[in-house]
């Protein structure tokens, strides 16, 4: 039995960014950046209002009330062609670009207006002048490699005037289920059998990592069984089988792995929950063996699948990071395995974070990973700690 620490290094070890491929800026949502995106212009490419009112000069406005003589108009899109003399005023619009010769906006809550007079009355401290790449300048690269995309940064890429970007392709993520007790949700179980609930949480948990999921369905306990659902995992850059990887008589995952030419590099972590966690590998395709007990194999999902699929995408990734949080109620010295208690936030403190341990630590719940938000992670023979400690945490977000 090897610790968390080793086994995630063995995981990740031998995992590299998968190649790039172009997608359009609208399909980028989620995606990772495989290369610097760089500034193709700036923001704004010139000088623009940012109120509605009149273009002038700052040397006519100095004594007021002051008279200009209203000589065009300036919007969006339609500029100004002439340069703004002494004595002279543009009617600007909330975007447009500032004549040349101007170098101040005049809201127009601060004038009145005479035919071609134009009486400014008062004047603001700001200029409302939006300087050309007051926002960015060309070349400028405010996104870069690794960072995995939101809808803000497909803002900003659309705006540095990106139709396609550089992502790295998504690693395929073929998820296996097997057991004959197991039916699918929705179907009635029948005498002895349990619904396969782990595969439709595994889906958009890859997803949201980045990945891209394939259902291969559940497989009987049966060499036959297996090796054909294996079959179908072959283009997979990681295969999640979910179950049947101990040692008993109907245990058969592992030997079917075997058979299919995958090197088992472990089988157990010293963890709880998670302990029966097995990894192996056949060329390109990692597999990553899930207990069959659903909290079991969320958190080893949390703690594995997620830097793996990282690792795959070339993601700057912060999971398996822990924060710090105060704890509202003592805990109990741990014994040998790291332990991922399932907690909720309770309140911000005066200097942080506070959580409390969940009632009970079952990793039959489910209900109880349900209502958590966070875990509490105690290191192996941690002592006993007091409420207002502090201790490691990791977010769920999943």
């Amino acid at each position: 039995m090897i610790s968390v620490a080793e086994a995630l290094a063995r995981v990740t070890a031998d995992l590299h960014p998968l190649p790039a491929e172009q997608v359009p800026v609208a399909q980028g949502c989620g995606r990772v950046l495989a290369a610097d995106l760089a500034a193709r212009l700036s923001q704004p490419p010139f000088q623009a209002s940012a109120m509605d009112g009149y273009a002038v000069r700052t040397a006519d406005v100095g004594a007021l009330p002051a008279t200009l003589t209203l000589i065009g108009e300036a919007a969006a899109g339609h500029p100004f062609a002439r340069r703004v003399g002494a004595g002279e005023a543009v009617r600007i619009f909330t975007g447009a670009p500032v004549p040349d010769g101007a170098d101040l906006v005049v809201i127009q809550e601060n004038t009145s207006a005479e035919g071609a007079r134009i009486i400014v009355c008062d004047r603001s401290a700001e200029d409302f002048v939006r300087p050309a790449g007051g926002d960015f300048r060309s070349g400028d690269v405010p996104l870069r490699a690794g960072k995995r995309l939101t809808p803000r940064d497909l803002l900003l890429a659309a705006q540095m005037n990106h139709a396609m970007l550089p992502v790295r392709r998504r690693p395929v993520v073929a998820i296996l289920a097997s057991g004959d007790e197991l039916v699918a949700p929705g179907e009635v179980p029948g005498p002895g059998q349990i619904v396969s609930s782990i595969p439709a949480a595994l889906a958009p948990l890859i997803r949201n990592a980045g990945g891209e999921p394939v259902a291969l369905g559940i497989a009987r306990d049966t060499m036959d069984s297996l090796a054909a659902c294996l079959a179908r995992a072959k283009d997979a850059n990681i295969l999640v089988t979910i179950g049947g990887a101990s040692v008993g008589d109907h245990d058969l995952v592992h030997r079917a792995l075997q058979a299919a030419g995958f090197d088992i590099g472990f089988q157990t972590v010293a963890m709880r929950p998670g302990k029966p966690l097995m990894y192996g590998r056949r060329g390109g395709c990692h597999v990553l063996g899930l207990p069959g007990n659903p909290v079991s194999a969320m958190l080893c999902c949390a703690i594995f699948l997620g830097p793996m699929i990282a690792s795959l995408t070339g993601a700057d990734s912060e999971a398996n990071r822990p924060r710090k949080a105060r704890l509202a109620n003592p805990l109990e010295a741990n014994g040998a395995r790291q332990h991922y208690m399932r907690a909720r936030f309770t309140h911000p403190g005066g200097d942080g974070l506070v959580v409390a341990p969940l009632p009970s630590q079952d990793s039959s719940l489910v209900s109880i990973l349900a209502a958590a938000d966070c875990l509490i992670v105690r290191p192996p023979h941690a002592p006993a700690a007091t409420a207002g400690e502090f201790v490691d945490i990791l977010p769920l977000d999943f």
